[in-house]
């Protein structure tokens, strides 16, 4: 009988926070809470009395824990990473895999937890199907599952990122436009092996990425209020037309913002004029309690340090980006808050890199 020995591996995907103020579905940012998945495969024999068998064995701890299913066929991550596989023939998971899953990021609060899901998804269908995907074909797959590039490619890459989607040919276009439903299948109770094969091929090069410069000196401090808001819901309080005052107002500031945060030392007064923004803030603004409060407060000149203060993602959490001052402005920011009768917590966060699987 010839085996091998278990296989282990540790894969640690960043939080996110994207728009940054007027970089509405373009710009994303990493921060130092993470999902971590730690990931053992046993050894494997060419035994004839192999044991049958047995799908990933799921565990989970931290944020969210109470919420996410065990079961591998509906849990968003292993979904995601039998996608994968599948893309490559490769249709089951290897047999009694253990997925012992840690978890930083809060759920529904604007700071990528599904995006990381879905990066930590792909991570792990490219590392059990052995597949050595280069990063934008990683990105490609994500992207078959999470429309919008900006916090997966974030998630993915690391840093200040800006990113778009590739107009593709009438093909790519086509697969690319599939329903969710057709990718990431609701897999039965009783599903089989046979069950959900040949899913939609990703298009290749689909997403197109830039990692911005960042100052070293900036930090975030995430002030996140103690409810959930679904992404859904805040996109759907959006318009689809906008002024081309509103629009040029965002361009413009977006065209300083990428630079600003990169330059020694930062500019508060250039920085927090750029974080403004048209384009989402306001329409979500009914949805937040407090936001138009604490983002018109809270300012360079009350609050020394700060560079600017934003939305992060769809919200409700709010990114403070400052050099110093750091409680300060946290906490003056939960006066606003309990106000209108919420509480907050805050977390004083890194810009990080990107993504990470490390054989142990």
């Amino acid at each position: 009988m010839a085996s091998a020995g278990p296989r282990k591996y540790i894969i640690r995907v960043p939080a996110t926070s994207a728009n940054i103020g007027p970089g509405f579905d373009v710009v994303g940012l990493s921060l130092s809470l993470w999902l971590t998945l730690t990931v053992t495969v046993p050894p494997t024999t060419t035994s004839p009395s192999t044991p049958s068998y047995e799908p990933p064995k799921l565990s989970y701890e931290g944020e969210g824990a109470s919420d996410v299913p065990l079961n591998p066929y509906k849990n968003l991550l292993t979904r995601v990473a039998l996608y994968v596989l599948r893309c490559h023939n490769i249709r089951l998971f290897p047999s009694h895999t253990t997925i012992h899953v840690s978890n930083q990021i809060p759920f529904g609060r604007g700071l990528g937890s599904s995006g990381a899901a879905v990066i930590a998804g792909v991570l792990l269908g490219n590392t059990l199907g052995g597949l050595n995907l280069p990063l934008p074909r990683l990105l490609d797959h994500a992207l078959m599952v999470e429309r919008h590039p900006d916090n997966v490619t974030a998630a993915l890459v690391g840093g200040f990122i800006g990113s778009y989607l590739r107009e593709l040919d009438e093909e790519a276009s086509e697969a690319a436009s599939v329903p969710l439903s057709e990718v990431l299948p609701e897999y039965p109770e009783d599903a089989s092996e046979n069950w959900g094969l040949d899913p939609p091929l990703a298009p290749v090069g689909i997403g197109h990425w830039v990692r911005f410069g960042w100052e070293k000196s900036i930090r975030a401090v995430a002030i996140v209020p103690r409810f959930e808001l679904s992404t859904a819901k805040a996109r759907g309080v959006l318009p689809n037309e906008y002024s081309r005052k509103d629009l040029v107002f965002n361009l413009q500031r977006l065209a300083v913002l990428t630079t600003a945060l990169g330059q020694s030392p930062p500019d508060p007064e250039l920085i927090y004029e750029a974080m403004k923004d048209r384009i989402h803030q306001p329409y979500r603004k009914a949805l937040i309690p407090g936001l138009p409060e604490v983002t018109s407060s809270i300012t360079p000149s009350t609050h020394p340090g700060l560079l600017g203060i934003c939305l992060s993602g769809a919200g409700p959490t709010i990114l403070a980006l400052a050099t110093h001052n750091f409680e300060a402005i946290a906490e003056d920011a939960r006066k606003i808050f309990q106000e209108k009768g919420i509480e907050i917590d805050w977390k004083l966060l890194e810009v990080v890199g990107g993504s990470t699987v490390e054989e142990v």
